[in-house]
C-alpha cells in the first residue's frame, strides 16, 4: 500500500486543520488505517485509528474530543480532522496502514505501511 499525506501547515492555537491520507496499491477496504505523530525529540505515538468499514474508531487520550478520524472507502482516503488544536499537537503527523484493528494501533512498531509525514505546527 502506498500512501500520501497532505494537509498540514502552521495554525494559530484553537484552530483547525485536516489532514487526508490518499492510499494506492491494494485493497483499501482490507485495511484498517490510523494516524501517529513525532514531534522533535520524541518518540512516535499513536493519534487515532479506524476500522475497515469506518464503524468503529479509536483515539489517544490526548486528542479525544477535538480529534476525528474518518474514512472514504469510494475514494480510497482517511481524514484526520482536528480543531482545538494546541501548541503541544505540533509534530509531524503520518499515516498508517495495517491490515489488523484493535490494541496492535497503540504500538507503531506493529504498522505495515507508512506514508511520508505532513508538519503540523501550532503557534501560541
Amino acid at each position: 500500500v502506498q500512501l500520501q499525506a497532505s494537509g498540514g501547515g502552521l495554525v494559530q492555537a484553537g484552530g483547525s486543520l485536516r489532514l487526508s491520507c490518499a492510499a494506492s496499491g491494494r485493497t483499501f477496504s482490507n485495511y484498517a488505517m490510523g494516524w501517529f505523530r513525532q514531534a522533535p525529540g520524541k518518540e512516535r505515538e499513536f493519534v487515532a485509528a479506524v476500522s475497515w468499514t469506518g464503524r468503529s474508531t479509536l483515539y489517544a487520550d490526548s486528542v479525544k474530543g477535538r480529534f476525528t478520524i474518518s474514512r472514504d472507502n469510494a475514494k480510497n482516503t482517511v481524514y484526520l480532522q482536528m480543531v482545538s488544536l494546541k501548541p503541544e499537537d505540533t509534530a509531524v503527523y503520518y499515516c498508517a496502514a495495517d491490515p489488523q484493528y484493535g490494541s496492535s494501533w497503540y504500538d507503531w512498531n506493529r504498522m505495515d505501511y507508512w506514508g511520508k509525514g505532513t508538519q503540523v505546527t501550532v503557534s501560541s
